[in-house]
Parts: structure tokens; C-alpha cells; sequence
């Protein structure tokens, strides 16, 4: 720390008995005047002398002659012991004064040190402190530096992540459009399937058609044959009727109401007969059916005999089964 300049001037230490030498050094001084005094007081009495009369020849003078001046008298000596005192007295004044002036000298060669080391202390703390704001600059900068770092390095980071998920988006979506062209290859390989199943039990239906229309053609040969009467087949001429052995009056417009509906068919109507032949079960299971009679038409056919096979089971009759066999004539609605 800088000391603050006092407002009071640097004053030498004041010594002991210093007033003891001033009153020695005055009344020496005294007796020293005291004693020239009397000195020369002394010297300048007239000595008492003898009178003595001389007659020479006056010469012409005529401007008088000044008197010759006085002989200057010189002050007496002082003595021995009052020289040795004074020259004592004069060099202890003059070593006190050097001893002053060195201590002056001094006080102020300390004073101009500890300005030296307060300045000195001054310049190694700013020096200090102008490090310590230059490390702390420097710090600064540094972290806002590793700041910005972490900051690119997230960003870098956000930006991958978000990469990533991007192409798991795009994974999942080509997933997704994987699955779905997998589930309508899946679905056009059933639809597939299925139409090829449909066309073999077509193809199969049909095939057991003609074997029942065989069997049936071949049953009805051997009733023909044999001369049987009874309960023939009979016909409807509103284009659906049913007949057989012991059938109530309504059965045949039980069986139109439930195979007309079934019946599929958007063609020619004029002219279209088919005769289809059915026989069932007691509990009215669909046994076979076949067309007995074509219409000329193999479409209309496969439609009414379609709508036959559809109609399982057929509905029992008043007695509570079915017949076991009938005939079915079907033409197209006008």
C-alpha cells in the first residue's frame, strides 16, 4: 500500500538536551562579548608619558599637512580555554548539524525507499491484477470457445439423430409399402385360389350333375320299364312348380319362393325352359340335382341349376320331410 503524504512536514527526532546545549552556547557567548569587550577596552587606555619640548626652523608652509591617520588597534586574543571552548562548541554545532542533516538525509532516503517499494508493490499488483483480467479473458474465451464446441457437436448430434430417424422412416415406410404389396400379393394369390377353387367345384358340381342326370335318366328308365303309375312329375306353367310322390298343394310354391331369389341371370328371357331333377333326404339335404330337360342354352342352364344346388336344404313339406324326389321347371323372369 501507498502510505499517504502527511500534512505535516519530515522533521529531524528531536534530540535529548537540546536545551541545555543552547543555554550553554548563549552564556558562552556572553562571556565571549563580555570578555572582547574588556579586551579592547584595555588596549585603547592612553599610557601615561614624559613631555618633552623640540624648536626646529618652521618652513613655509603654506597649506597645513593632514594628520596622519590612526593606527588601527588590533583586537586582543582571546584566551586559550575560551578558543578551545568555542572551537569545541563550533564542531560539536557543525557535527550536530552533519549528524541533522545525515538523519534528514536518511528519513528521507527511507522515505524515497518505501516510495520506491510502495511503487514498486503498486506495479507488481496492477502488473497481478492485469494477469489475473488476462487469465480470466483468456478463461472466458475458452469456455465460450468449448461452448460453442458443445453446441456444434449437439447440433451435429440432432442432426444425425434426426438423420436417423429419417431413415428409419423410410424404413418403416418401405416396410409398410413391402407388407402391403406382400398382403395384396397374398390376397390376389387367395382371390386367385379361390377363383381356381370356385372353377373346380364348378367344374366338380357339374360333373356330379351329370352323373345324378345319368342316374336319374337311368332310374326313370327303369320305372318307365316297369309300367309304374302313381304320382308322375308335374309342371308349372308359371315357371317354377314341384311334383312327386305324396306333396301337399303348396309345396311347389315353397320351393319357387327359395330358389327364385338365387337365381342369377341378366340374358335373353324368350323361350328359356330347364327342367331340373332333385332328390333329397327325408330332413330335406340336397342329394343331387340335374337337368332333365335343356333349355338350349348351356348359361341359363348352369343358372337355374346353381340356384338349385343354393336352395340346401329344401324345405320340408306338411308332413315334416321332404320328398324324395321332384322336378323343377324354371324360366327367366319377364
Amino acid at each position: 500500500m501507498i502510505r499517504k503524504n502527511s500534512a505535516y512536514p519530515l522533521q529531524p527526532p528531536r534530540e535529548r538536551g537540546t536545551w541545555r546545549a543552547f543555554a550553554l552556547a548563549l552564556v558562552m557567548h556572553v562571556l565571549l562579548g563580555f570578555f572582547l569587550y574588556h579586551g579592547i577596552q584595555w588596549q585603547n587606555s592612553t599610557p601615561a608619558g614624559a613631555e618633552a619640548e623640540l624648536w626646529t626652523e618652521v618652513p613655509d608652509i603654506t597649506t597645513p599637512r593632514p594628520p596622519p591617520p590612526p593606527v588601527p588597534v588590533a583586537p586582543a586574543p582571546p584566551l586559550p580555554d575560551e578558543q578551545a571552548d568555542i572551537a569545541l562548541q563550533e564542531k560539536k554545532r557543525q557535527q550536530q548539524e552533519a549528524a541533522r542533516q545525515a538523519q534528514l538525509a536518511e528519513q528521507q532516503r527511507l522515505q524515497l525507499q518505501a516510495q520506491q517499494e510502495a511503487e514498486a508493490k503498486r506495479q507488481q499488483q496492477l502488473a497481478a491484477d492485469q494477469a489475473a483480467q488476462l487469465a480470466a479473458q483468456k478463461a472466458a474465451a475458452t469456455k465460450l470457445k468449448q461452448q460453442q464446441q458443445q453446441a456444434e457437436k449437439l447440433k451435429q448430434q440432432q442432426l444425425a439423430e434426426q438423420q436417423k430417424q429419417d431413415q428409419l422412416k423410410q424404413q418403416q415406410e418401405d416396410l409398410q409399402k413391402q407388407a402391403q404389396a406382400d398382403a395384396q400379393k397374398k390376397a390376389d394369390a387367395q382371390k386367385a385360389a379361390k377363383a381356381a377353387k370356385a372353377a373346380a367345384d364348378a367344374a366338380q358340381a357339374k360333373k356330379l350333375d351329370q352323373e345324378r342326370r345319368a342316374r336319374l335318366a337311368q332310374m326313370q328308365g327303369m320305372a318307365g320299364g316297369e309300367g309304374s303309375t302313381g304320382n308322375g312329375l308335374a309342371k308349372s306353367g308359371t315357371g317354377s312348380g314341384s311334383g312327386g310322390t305324396s306333396t301337399s298343394p303348396g309345396y311347389a310354391d315353397k320351393v319357387r319362393r327359395m330358389v327364385r331369389p338365387k337365381i342369377v341371370w341378366s340374358g335373353d328371357t324368350q323361350g328359356l325352359e330347364t327342367v331340373v331333377s332333385v332328390h333329397c333326404a327325408p330332413s330335406g339335404t340336397l342329394l343331387s340335382a340335374t337337368v332333365t330337360r335343356s333349355s338350349g342354352n348351356q348359361q341359363w342352364d348352369d343358372a337355374a341349376l346353381r340356384a338349385v344346388q343354393l336352395t340346401d336344404p329344401m324345405p320340408v313339406d306338411t308332413d315334416g320331410k321332404a320328398p324324395a324326389s321332384f322336378l323343377i321347371t324354371l324360366r327367366p323372369a319377364n
